[in-house]
């Protein structure tokens, strides 16, 4: 989860492409917004604001009510796009603890989302850390199909099959972490000093973030990095005007994958996902 302080919030918010919102700081951002609007700095239809719908809200008479919280506290008319953050239910109210899982209904959850898109308070749906299995099953039933499937990816974590599967079925891969997420507690990894990255930054004369992001874009997702340095900003929008030749594109597939989010919590006795080859339909 990603949480700056609220002056910084108020000063980077325009460099934003995508803003991922976490509910620690739903209210902040909502005052920063606000102040942007009212001062002209951005306007609403300039931004793409995303946000998601957390666990202990998946029954369908508790999806509005997380949405409308969401966009009382953003002040906000609509979301751009919202996602269901796990296949992953708890009783409403509670926590990640063991004994709070209860067994997810995803088909009657998307339901709730569905008419959410149809009123016009989420103007796209979709899901993250959905598998190929997971999200081929949504698609099966789904009367408005999942836009986006937001998923760690970065070059030490290529979701090939996923990337493939949902090229086919026409839904958007969008990487989280896409830079491993260094600094962070929860989780561990740096994809920046991968020596595959390290050795085509330094042949192309760009930073290894560069080289990380442009991977992702090359591959057709989008990216969530996240900075609080101006510079490195900067840095991480100028992905756009160059791309890999085919050999250099080649070397990524020397990189030894690992899945650095496992989503350790959701495996319990209690769960309906006993092992992580559970939780991610063998993709780990």
């Amino acid at each position: 989860m990603y949480s700056f302080p609220p002056s910084q919030c108020k000063s980077r918010a325009p460099a934003f492409i995508q803003i991922l919102i976490s509910i620690i700081y739903f209210i902040q951002i909502g005052l920063a917004l606000k102040k942007l609007f009212e001062e002209g700095v951005v306007k609403r239809e300039d931004l793409f604001i995303t946000s998601k719908l957390w666990n202990d809200h998946h029954a369908p008479e508790d999806v509005p009510e997380a949405l409308n919280e969401s966009l009382n506290d953003l002040q906000l008319d609509y979301l751009d796009l919202y996602l269901i953050h796990w296949p992953v239910r708890v009783k409403k109210g509670t926590n990640n603890n063991p004994e709070n899982f209860v067994t997810p209904d995803l088909p009657a959850t998307w339901g709730a989302m569905e008419k959410l898109h149809d009123a016009g308070k989420a103007r796209a749906i979709g899901v993250s850390n959905f598998s190929s299995k997971k999200l081929g099953d949504l698609l099966a039933v789904a009367r408005v199909p999942p836009a986006v499937d937001q998923v760690e990816c970065h070059p030490c974590w290529q979701q090939t099959k996923l990337h493939n599967f949902c090229q086919s079925a026409g839904v958007h891969l969008s990487a989280y972490s896409p830079l491993g997420s260094p600094g962070t507690t929860w989780m561990n990894g740096n994809v920046l000093k991968e020596p595959v990255i390290i050795s085509i930054s330094e042949k192309l004369g760009k930073t290894p973030a560069q080289v990380a992001l442009r991977w992702n874009i090359q591959m057709g997702h989008s990216v969530l990095p996240k900075s609080t340095n101006q510079e490195r900003i900067k840095q991480n929008l100028d992905v756009h005007d160059w791309s890999f030749p085919d050999d250099v594109l080649a070397k990524f597939s020397e990189i030894k994958e690992a899945r650095l989010l496992r989503g350790n919590f959701a495996v319990n006795p209690q769960s309906v996902y006993k092992t992580h080859e559970e939780l991610w339909d063998g993709e780990i």
